[in-house]
């Protein structure tokens, strides 16, 4: 029975992945590339950006399920696209995944309404896991 609901749950979790419209934003090109194939192999329809102000033009143009914000040094550069997207969706999901681990960034970026921090690199199990519960949390949410 146990056994069953797990099977249950990955299936439901991917069908929320496939229904899911996903923006990356990311400054490197490598790191676009790799979330975009991880996420689109999920079953994720995936738009992707590579400055922030760009981002900030897709947010007012199209809707997101989950944004994925990369942090890229020790100030949160990615706070007007966090802030933005909870101020146009509060339930929207955004997962910040940091180049570079800093506390102040974290408390930051939690404070504000993410859903989740990761460091880089990223193991695309890991990014998949995450996604999905920011998804799931989403879901519920709504």
């Amino acid at each position: 029975m146990a056994f069953r609901r797990s099977v249950q749950k990955q299936v439901e979790h991917r069908t929320l992945m496939a229904r899911s419209n996903v923006l990356v934003v990311d400054d490197d090109p490598a790191d676009l590339v790799y979330y975009r194939t991880v996420l689109q192999r999920a079953g994720c329809s995936v738009v992707t950006c590579s400055t922030y102000d760009e981002a900030l033009d897709c947010l007012k143009t199209e809707q997101f399920d989950l944004i994925v914000l990369s942090q890229g040094g020790q100030s949160f550069e990615g706070r007007r696209v966090l802030e933005k997207s909870i101020e146009l969706d509060p339930g929207r999901q955004v997962l910040v995944v940091a180049r570079v681990l800093n506390m102040g960034c974290y408390l930051e970026a939690m404070q504000l309404g993410a859903r989740d921090y990761l460091e880089e690199p990223v193991p695309e199990h890991d990014l998949v896991r995450a996604v999905e519960t920011c998804l799931a949390t989403g879901a519920i949410a709504a």
